[in-house]
């Protein structure tokens, strides 16, 4: 079971598009230098398909882009999840920020418009650094990747 703590609608996480952030609790990843510690807990409320209804009708004529915030301590759920926005909302981009080093093998890539994986280390700098070791990547139309990082560099 997946549980998120809050959400907010951003204009910077993923490029070109007005995104409902999911922040989702009991990750594992525990990154050093993480900025959101609090989501480390078990805490929040569980996360499923009437739940992101209900956030999204708060603000559906407002968004173009629903990006889970973590999950990776359930990815099956996360995937399940990623596809009922798709199937509900088919005009909406589906996004996943992840701190692990690489993509498990379980993960199905198609079920996201856009990923970003890495943890943050404070000696590389966040994604809108040239530094960072962090990649965002946007499914291109064929099913491939492409790294779109450089995008968010100052």
């Amino acid at each position: 079971m997946l549980k998120y703590v809050n959400t907010s609608v951003v204009f910077l996480e993923i490029p070109d598009e007005t995104t409902l952030s999911i922040n989702i609790s009991n990750c594992p990843n525990h990154c050093p230098g993480c900025h959101s510690r609090y989501l480390w807990e078990d805490i929040g409320d569980e996360l499923d398909e009437a739940a992101i209804d209900a956030l999204v009708a708060e603000v559906r004529s407002d968004i173009t882009c629903v990006a889970f915030m973590g999950g990776d301590s359930d990815l099956e759920r996360l995937q399940q999840l990623a596809d009922h926005v798709h199937s509900r909302y088919p005009d909406f981009k589906v996004g996943w920020y992840s701190g692990r080093i690489r993509l498990p093998k379980e993960l199905d890539r198609q079920k996201f418009d856009y990923i970003k994986i890495g943890p943050y280390l404070a000696h590389l700098g966040p994604l809108n650094k040239p530094t960072t070791n962090q990649r965002m990547y946007r499914r291109l139309a064929d099913g491939s990747f492409e790294d779109i990082t450089s995008r968010f560099w100052k």
